[in-house]
């Protein structure tokens, strides 16, 4: 095993997991908002969406499948969508008011969604397993080796990471406090959405005119 690009590996996931994105925003919102159970769901969502895309890069390396940007664009403006539409509803409904409407398996199994369509949606993932995680193929000479390991790493840094920033928004952040986090979440996720739209309507546009 090449101990010293398993490492960069290791680094680099650490670094995407550490780093302020819609995935995290999306967590601690959830967490303030729903509690641990709902968090944790989302959490499972959004390392589904994880499995699935190193799956398509998988897939890609193999030769099986060929992505082309406009069917990327097309993915990041329906995941987008989505994400917008979640955030206004976080913003405009009061504290409390989903739960004494919907049960807690339909809560965890919204949030599950919720974190599927924003990780597989989230341009920092796409970018990363279908540009990036490639690269580091070579951890082992075997090829099924080298997805295992790295998909192994992926996932327990993943949960790792983002139990970190629940048991942080939960246990230590004082209760005061929840509605300005998962007011400021929602606004950072609505801000991520209308970027996201302007970027992907500017790919696909340059896309079908090339």
């Amino acid at each position: 095993m090449n101990m010293t690009l398993l490492s960069a590996y290791i680094l680099s996931v650490m670094m995407l997991l550490l780093t302020p994105g819609p995935v995290v925003a999306l967590i601690t919102g959830t967490a303030v908002r729903y509690g641990y159970r709902s968090a944790f769901a989302t959490a499972a969502g959004t390392n589904g969406a994880s499995l699935i895309l190193i799956a398509v890069a998988t897939l890609m390396l193999k030769g099986v499948v060929s992505l082309s940007p406009v069917w990327l664009s097309f993915l990041g403006l329906a995941g987008c969508a989505y994400i917008g539409y979640a955030s206004l509803q976080s913003l405009f409904s009061h504290p409390g008011a989903d739960a004494k409407h919907f049960g807690t398996d339909t809560q965890r199994r919204g949030s599950f969604l919720r974190g599927f369509v924003t990780g597989i949606s989230n341009p920092k993932d796409i970018l990363f397993f279908v540009s990036f995680f490639p690269q580091f193929i070579a951890v082992t000479r075997d090829f099924t080796t080298s997805i295992l390991t790295l998909c192994l790493v992926w996932v327990i840094f993943d949960f790792v990471i983002l139990t970190l920033y629940i048991l942080t928004v939960k246990k230590w952040l004082p209760v005061r406090y929840a509605r300005k986090i998962d007011m400021t979440s929602s606004l950072f996720l609505l801000a991520v959405a209308g970027g996201g739209m302007i970027y992907n309507i500017t790919e696909l546009t340059n896309s079908l005119h090339q």
